[in-house]
């Protein structure tokens, strides 16, 4: 199996996918270059520990991935990527490659509510893996109605590393989700209630764990930075700021917060008291709709008193924690594998003359150095202002 990821999420994800195959598979995983590549840094705690050890992942060029592919010539593909990304690489970049590999894709995380876009662009693989019976059903739906793609196949996620509880310590761990919350008023509000809690309770320590430093990129951008928002706002309180793995802070950690985070199964896993916070809405556009139930939604005042959950079993049991015998994909991917010249090719929605300006935009993510991109977008930019001030 050839892997390759384009984010730190999607990195993280592939690497523990990878880790998780039966024994004797041969894999290889890279990270194709694009606007979103991952830090050096980013890269070793993505896959610290997932891949035995292993060398770095490398960044490669899109050309170069592909003749990686002709060279090696996988069984399969993991195309651990953002959706248009997934679609350019499966449709383009890996087009007419003898013998077809089967094409796998899913998510990282959590996926609810399934939405349309995310099977739109994944519709050219053979396989797309989700992780919870909820989202086997919701997007076996959606499946069912628009055609295209493959089978739904369930994972338990593979970083809810449950074998073990945390050992346990005095660290309160808050992880940051890039897109929610969305406006700058309501991140203060999230700083100012963890500072409360650290005031109140001096013996602990208050981490806020970034999902990348301020001149790293990850999956999706963020408008207003913590740590620089916390400097901003004159650091009225005791904090700290820290990036790396996030398996290593819970393993310290005494009580775990977020807004909406895969961290959040991760914090489960490892029996570590978690608060999910409602402040401002339970939706999907938050993307903590899937607490509902959970027992674990609370509020920025229950996280100054310091008053962690434990997720309800029930919940669990629906979401993410399904028994291991549940589990489908491998046994699904063998047998693509095993239909080798007699498998029909999973058919894409996107095919069509109306995605092809998308299609070629998305080729420019994955083809023009990242440098030279970006002095292209801000080209565009100031002649988009220029032209505004003239008419």
């Amino acid at each position: 199996m050839l892997a390759v990821a384009d984010s730190d999420s999607y990195l993280k994800w592939a690497a523990c996918l990878l880790g998780d195959l039966p024994g004797g598979a041969v894999t290889e995983l890279v990270v194709v270059r694009t606007p979103i590549t991952p830090s050096p840094e980013q890269i070793a705690a993505a896959v610290g520990g997932a891949v035995g050890g292993a060398e770095p992942p490398p960044v490669l060029s899109a050309r170069s991935v592909r003749r990686l592919a002709e060279r090696t010539r996988p069984d399969v593909v993991l195309v651990a990527c953002t959706g248009p990304v997934v679609d350019v690489l499966v449709a383009d970049v890996f087009a007419g490659l003898r013998p077809r590999p089967v094409f796998v894709s899913g998510l990282p995380g959590i996926s609810v509510p399934a939405t349309e876009k995310a099977w739109l662009f994944r519709s050219g693989c053979d396989l797309f893996v989700v992780h919870s019976e909820r989202e086997v059903a919701e997007f076996s739906e959606i499946a069912a109605r628009l055609g295209g793609g493959g089978a739904v196949g369930l994972a338990r996620l593979p970083f809810l590393r449950s074998e073990s509880a945390a050992v346990g310590g005095n660290r309160v761990v808050f992880a940051t989700q890039a897109k929610v919350p969305r406006e700058r008023e309501e991140r203060e509000r999230v700083l100012l209630g963890l500072a409360e809690l650290a005031r109140l309770r001096p013996e602990l320590d208050v981490v806020v764990k970034l999902r990348a430093l301020e001149d790293e990129r990850q999956t999706h951008n963020e408008r207003h930075h913590y740590q620089r928002l916390w400097r901003e706002m004159g650091e009225p309180g005791r904090l700290s700021f820290q990036a790396g793995s996030m398996h290593d802070q819970l393993a310290r950690a005494a009580g775990f917060v977020t807004v909406s985070s895969t961290a959040a199964l991760e914090a489960i896993a490892l029996d570590v008291p978690s608060l999910v916070l409602s402040d401002f809405g339970v939706s999907a556009e938050m993307i903590n709709l899937v607490f509902e139930g959970s027992g674990l939604l609370g509020t920025l005042d229950d996280v100054a008193k310091g008053d962690f959950r434990a997720a309800s079993a029930e919940w669990c049991a629906a979401n993410y924690f399904h028994p291991a015998e549940r589990n489908d994909w491998a046994r699904l991917l063998a047998g693509l594998v095993a239909g080798g010249g007699s498998r029909v090719p999973a058919s894409s929605l996107l095919d069509g003359p109306e995605h092809a300006a998308a299609r070629r935009r998305a080729r420019l993510r994955v083809e023009v150095h990242p440098s030279m991109l970006r002095a292209g977008y801000r080209a565009k930019r100031r002649m988009r202002r220029y032209l505004k001030a003239l008419g």
